[in-house]
């Protein structure tokens, strides 16, 4: 660590970083902290690395894991990731979100991966995905056997239909729903225009309403 590099601060409170850097930051808003706590890793502040990857480990196993359906290969995979980042830091220049440069070596390394291994999921191996979901919220009035079944049942469909997805569309339905992102972040985490994103968005989710149309009547 540089000798004048101060301790990872809390949002708010002013860093040593050049105008450069900070110009950099406010260029993406200045709302994307994590992108300054990135600029801060670059100048030597180890620590500010340690608070990325505590804050995005999780998210990232969970977006691999949806893509490879292996635990340990998507905890290997996201050990990588995290690896590219830090060996990264001497050139990252903060162009983006943080978030979206993340997930774009996330997403390279987990379709390379389905590539080179040519891997073919089993129905079997979706039912072990259970271990990795998030807990389930119940309120004070839990619901019944059967309706926890129900649940279990349609969750496991849903997942099987987005599982059976073309690579590029399932990626995109990953990040649109479950990590929560805007149509021009998608597009620079897989590298194409918006138009694109929204045309793989519009036919993953006609196809997904096809082959979960029986459950809307049940």
């Amino acid at each position: 660590m540089h000798a004048d590099a101060q301790p990872c601060m809390e949002p708010g409170v002013e860093t040593h970083m050049g105008a450069a850097a900070i110009a950099a930051v406010a260029a993406i808003g200045m709302l994307d902290y994590d992108a300054e706590l990135m600029l801060r890793v670059k100048d030597g502040d180890g620590a500010c690395f340690g608070v990325l990857l505590e804050k995005h480990r999780a998210s990232v196993i969970h977006f691999i894991y949806r893509l490879v359906q292996e635990q340990a290969v998507a905890e290997e995979l996201a050990q990588e990731v995290f690896l590219r980042v830090y060996r990264s830091r001497s050139s990252y220049e903060a162009t983006a979100k943080f978030k979206t440069w993340l997930f774009r070596i996330a997403s390279h390394l987990a379709l390379n991966w389905l590539r080179d291994e040519k891997h073919e999921r089993g129905q079997e191996r979706l039912d072990d995905a259970s271990a990795d979901l998030p807990v389930r919220q119940v309120s004070d009035r839990r619901p019944t056997v059967e309706q926890e079944l129900v649940y279990a049942v349609r969750l496991r469909e849903v997942r099987l239909a987005v599982a059976a997805l073309p690579e590029k569309q399932r990626t995109a339905v990953l990040l649109h729903k479950y990590e929560e992102m805007p149509y021009a972040q998608i597009a620079k985490v897989l590298e194409c225009s918006e138009s694109a994103v929204k045309s793989l968005l519009y036919r993953a989710y006609e196809t997904l309403r096809a082959r979960l149309a029986h459950m809307e009547s049940t």
